[in-house]
């Protein structure tokens, strides 16, 4: 679970995207999956607004996020999509993978600690946000 000195931060999500993500956790594919319930938790905390009242620099789908882990100082640049749009060589992560998860709703400067795959311990600070046109969805 993300989490921030033990708290998970605030997080926010349009309604368009929280319409989406919905019908996509009621799926049979995805129903009752371990990665789906941690993303219906995450939803169920998250502050929910109109696609237009979106804070600039907020993580919505189809973002391209750059962040930094804080532990290595590596930065890493990815775009946060729906699980058939994935493409890791692409640098496109699923809203079901744990960083994807963790990422969806920060705002830049926040941060999430999450385990990686393998064990390894990473502090995420969300640094630049480039965001989808609404004309796009």
């Amino acid at each position: 679970m993300p989490t921030n000195s033990g708290l998970p931060p605030s997080i926010i999500v349009s309604s368009h995207d929280l319409a989406r993500l919905d019908a996509m956790l009621e799926s049979p594919v995805h129903a009752r999956s371990p990665a789906a319930v941690t993303l219906g938790d995450e939803l169920n905390r998250a502050q929910i607004v109109a696609p237009d009242q979106v804070p600039a620099g907020t993580v919505t789908m189809h973002a391209t996020v750059q962040c930094e882990d804080e532990l290595t100082g590596d930065v890493h640049t990815l775009t946060l999509v729906y699980p058939h749009e994935a493409n890791v060589d692409l640098g496109r992560v699923s809203v079901l993978a744990p960083v994807g998860t963790a990422l969806l709703g920060l705002t830049i400067g926040q941060s999430i600690d999450w385990t990686a795959p393998g064990g390894r311990k990473l502090r995420l600070r969300v640094r630049q946000v480039d965001t989808p046109s609404l004309a796009g969805l």
